[in-house]
């Protein structure tokens, strides 16, 4: 009883493994697996025809002589594979694969295949595959590449969006460390599933938030993209189980659940908070020369301009007591990336006189927008109050505006910075009165 249970199961297995020797190395249709996947067609610049099957399904089993026969004709042309995703579930489960046999072209874009619509027969498979080629072609000859989701971070290709999927950088297992955890930028990676819907939606709004915040972050913080089904590690790595997953990265800390909206006002918004909790408040500038001016404010929506009373009115500790001010509200307002300088009353007049300045005294502010070459003057109090409802109005779009003097912007003088001491009057000349006859003067006067 039991040899002939013995032979039983060796009879079984034999019959397993003559199910699944559907394809074998002498056939020029070449066995897909997860190991050789990304490997063989992913990072291939040739056209692929890839079957999913199962052994046990008949389906499969009459379409194995052809597959084989279509490979033959097309090899060295097009690329013919098999995956056996009855064993490989989860590289069938990547590509949407529900029943057997399925058949799908890797054509430009690798990440998201065709699905073959065409006949199971020798000749239908060749001719779909060169209907496919063809397109492939006339494609390249176009200019279109055809991308694979996101964009090489020095590659280009814009997205109708209003985004631009070459900000999105993609990062992989060769390069995840020292483009993310060594750096010292703030980073938001996407870990995406090519074949996963939300993934898809999620694109164009992360392409687009990409854009817009490396410009407002001047690229403090960056948004990246990782292919979770190629890159494995990465994905086990930081235990990944569902898709889209967003993790936020800062030097030396642990990654964190992204926790916000998905649209791209709302990934713009989380990644502006991460900039201002982790910049420091922009410097606040003397006015020496024109090329400070000029440099803070074109690289800058609103510049805040303060013009102090001369350092002989307020001496060393009234002006610091400004300048503090100056500085607190930097730092409130840092997440506005806005320009802030200062100069003393009488070093630049052309600038004041341009600003309107003179007539409200000192100190005195003004916002100056250089790209509309408009300006807005500070009407209320110079203090932490008065200065923020003054840019609190700004920032909603609220507040009275006038163009600059002159539509451009005014002559600046080059001048020594401030030492950061108290000012001294000027010394006066001494005079030798000793030859001059005051009696005689006043006898002349007199006459």
């Amino acid at each position: 009883m039991r040899q002939k249970t013995v032979i039983g199961i060796l009879l079984g297995c034999s019959l397993v493994l003559t199910v699944q020797s559907m394809y074998s190395a002498g056939d020029d249709v070449v066995e897909l697996s997860p190991s050789n996947f990304n490997r063989e067609v992913i990072q291939s610049d040739s056209l692929w025809l890839v079957e999913f099957y199962a052994p046990w399904c008949g389906h499969c089993q009459n379409l194995a002589p052809d597959w084989k026969k279509a490979a033959t004709a097309l090899k060295g042309i097009v690329k013919v594979g098999a995956v056996d995703a009855d064993q490989h579930k989860s590289l069938g489960g990547q590509y949407g694969v529900r029943g057997f046999p399925t058949i799908k072209i890797f054509g430009a874009n690798k990440h998201k295949p065709e699905e073959y619509q065409g006949g199971r027969s020798s000749q239908a498979i060749v001719d779909g595959a060169m209907n496919a080629l063809r397109s492939l072609v006339k494609d390249r000859l176009s200019g279109k590449s055809g991308g694979s989701g996101y964009s090489k971070q020095s590659g280009g290709g814009g997205s109708s969006s209003g985004g631009n999927t070459k900000d999105v950088v993609e990062l992989t297992d060769d390069n995840f460390d020292k483009m993310v955890l060594e750096s010292d930028d703030v980073w938001l990676v996407e870990f995406f599933a090519p074949w996963c819907g939300h993934c898809k939606n999620l694109e164009p709004e992360w392409a687009a938030a990409a854009t817009a915040v490396k410009e407002q972050t001047k690229g403090k913080v960056r948004l990246g993209a990782v292919d979770a089904t190629v890159h494995q590690g990465l994905s086990s790595r930081y235990g990944i189980r569902g898709f889209p997953t967003i993790k936020v990265f800062r030097k030396g800390e642990e990654p964190e659940d992204y926790q916000g909206g998905r649209s791209r006002g709302d990934i713009i918004e989380r990644a502006l908070d991460l900039f201002s909790d982790n910049a420091p408040p922009p410097e606040l500038l003397e006015i020496l020369n024109e090329d400070i001016l000029k440099k803070t404010c074109e690289d800058s929506q609103l510049c805040i301009i303060a013009v102090l009373p001369h350092i002989l009115d307020t001496g060393a500790a009234g002006r610091n007591g400004y300048l503090e001010v100056m500085i607190k509200m930097a730092e409130k307002y840092k997440k506005k990336m806005w320009g802030w300088l200062w100069t003393e009353a009488g070093a630049q007049m052309e600038l004041e006189a341009s600003l309107g300045i003179g007539g409200f005294g000192y100190p005195a502010m003004a916002a100056i927008n250089t790209r509309k070459m408009k300006f807005a003057l500070l009407r209320g109090s110079f203090s932490e109050t008065g200065i923020h409802e003054f840019l609190r109005e700004l920032s909603v779009g609220r507040g009275s505006t006038a163009t600059l003097g002159g539509g451009a912007m005014p002559k600046i003088h080059a001048v020594e910075a401030w030492d950061g001491k108290d000012g001294q009057l000027p010394e006066e000349d001494d005079y030798d009165l000793s030859d001059v006859d005051l009696d005689d003067d006043f006898e002349k006067d007199e006459l």
